[in-house]
């Protein structure tokens, strides 16, 4: 094999930092395990102007010490991790994290590590948090935020369910409006995470369509050109000339509006709208009670719950539903009719009498009448076929009982 042959078959090794990056796969792990990682790195001193410098400094130390010199470095971080969490500096799943970013540098640079001996010293992690599912009044005036953008956020991530990630991948042609028989939009498809092995769909209500659509429609109308590969979050344009008030089409070029700016922009409406108030910092206070956008997709799990099938909801939520994903295959049109059940209940401004009509179509109850009139006289009304009492349904349901208490039915 001549000299040639062998220098183009020559390979450049690969730098430790590279193969750990290699292995984080989704954007919100790539931004999170370098900082988590690098936490470690600085208070071992290895020295570097960058993470990637101190990795490299790490893995130079850790090809010339023995495995029992690295994992005891590797415990004094996690002794000392545990000390800031009797200090209620940092918690239990933080120190965690710090864990997963190292041993995952380890693996993919071969850096042998009794992980079983160190993840035995580990304090527990509190399965689940206490932080409270918003309420309607809340997701209400958070709506009210001056920010075109708040209200199709808010509404798409509590009617559907998905993470905050799910925006960076989501482009207009991933909407589907779905109609009934009469043309009215009764909900619509929304494909997550496209073109990803994670990929899956869920549904959104028309209200949070309506809003969606009308945020596009605001867009256009500045003069941007919407297409099925428009991002449906963009940046923010100058919309009106301050001189002479008038609308500047300024929208022509949209950047996409990542998940990072979501996060601060909600957060952001969270605390000029009341809702949640600034972290005291000097009580100690680490985490807002309130989360920022994980607190939707609560509400979507505690409401549909009440209605649809809980395999159902984790499917439409993007869960792992383990060995019942083999055997469990509901059609599309199956959750579908599942999830129509839910749409009254994560719909923020309900039109009290469409909720009203469906309700009595529930009852499926009719009186005549000359009964009414001879009970309450002039005080009732008509709704298509059907005699109501105007002090609603409560007291329709208990009609029945009103007329045999007085021996007229």
């Amino acid at each position: 094999m001549s000299d040639q042959t062998t220098a183009s078959l020559s390979i450049t090794r690969l730098t430790a930092y590279t193969k750990f990056r290699m292995a984080l796969k989704s954007k919100e792990v790539q931004r999170q395990y370098p900082n988590l990682l690098e936490r470690f790195l600085d208070f071992c001193k290895f020295k570097g102007s960058n993470v990637e410098e101190k990795v490299q400094s790490f893995y130079e130390f850790a090809r010339t010490k023995s495995q029992e010199e690295i994992e005891d470095l590797i415990i004094r971080f996690v002794l000392f991790q545990k000390e800031r969490i009797d200090n209620k500096e940092i918690t239990s799943g933080t120190l965690r994290n710090y864990l997963k970013a190292i041993k995952l540098l380890c693996k993919m640079n071969r850096i042998n590590v009794f992980w079983d001996m160190i993840s035995r010293s580990l304090p527990k992690v509190k399965q689940y948090a206490n932080d409270p599912v918003p309420t309607t009044d809340e997701i209400k005036k958070i709506i009210e935020y001056p920010d075109r953008r708040i209200k199709p956020i808010v509404l798409l991530s509590l009617s559907s369910g998905i993470r905050v990630g799910a925006w960076d991948y989501m482009k207009w042609n991933h909407i589907t409006p779905i109609n009934d028989e009469s043309g009215a939009i009764v909900a619509a498809k929304l494909l997550v995470y496209p073109n990803e092995p994670e990929e899956y769909f869920t549904f959104m209500t028309p209200e949070a369509y309506s809003a969606i659509k009308e945020w596009m429609d605001f867009r256009s109308s500045f003069g941007e050109e919407i297409t099925g590969e428009s991002w449906v979050l963009r940046n923010t344009w100058q919309k009106v000339k301050p001189r002479y008030s008038h609308r500047v089409g300024l929208a022509r070029y949209p950047k996409p509006f990542r998940s990072t700016g979501i996060k601060t922009l909600v957060g952001r409406a969270l605390q000029i709208q009341g809702i949640r108030s600034r972290l005291n910092l000097a009580n100690g206070q680490k985490k807002h009670e309130w989360k920022t956008l994980h607190g939707f997709r609560k509400f979507f799990k505690t409401q549909t719950e009440r209605v649809m099938k809980s395999l159902n909801v984790e499917i439409l939520m993007g869960h792992d539903i383990g060995l019942a994903n083999s055997y469990c295959k509901p059609s599309e049109h199956e959750l579908f009719e599942d999830y129509l059940k839910a749409v009254d209940l994560l719909t923020v401004n309900q039109n009290k009498n469409k909720r009203l009509e469906k309700e009595i179509d529930g009852l499926n109850v009719r009186y005549p009448l000359s009964l009414l009139v001879t009970l309450l006289g002039s005080s009732i009304f008509c709704w298509s076929d059907l005699w109501l009492i105007p002090f609603g349904v409560d007291s329709l349901i208990n009609f029945p009982h009103v007329l045999y208490s007085n021996n007229i039915w």
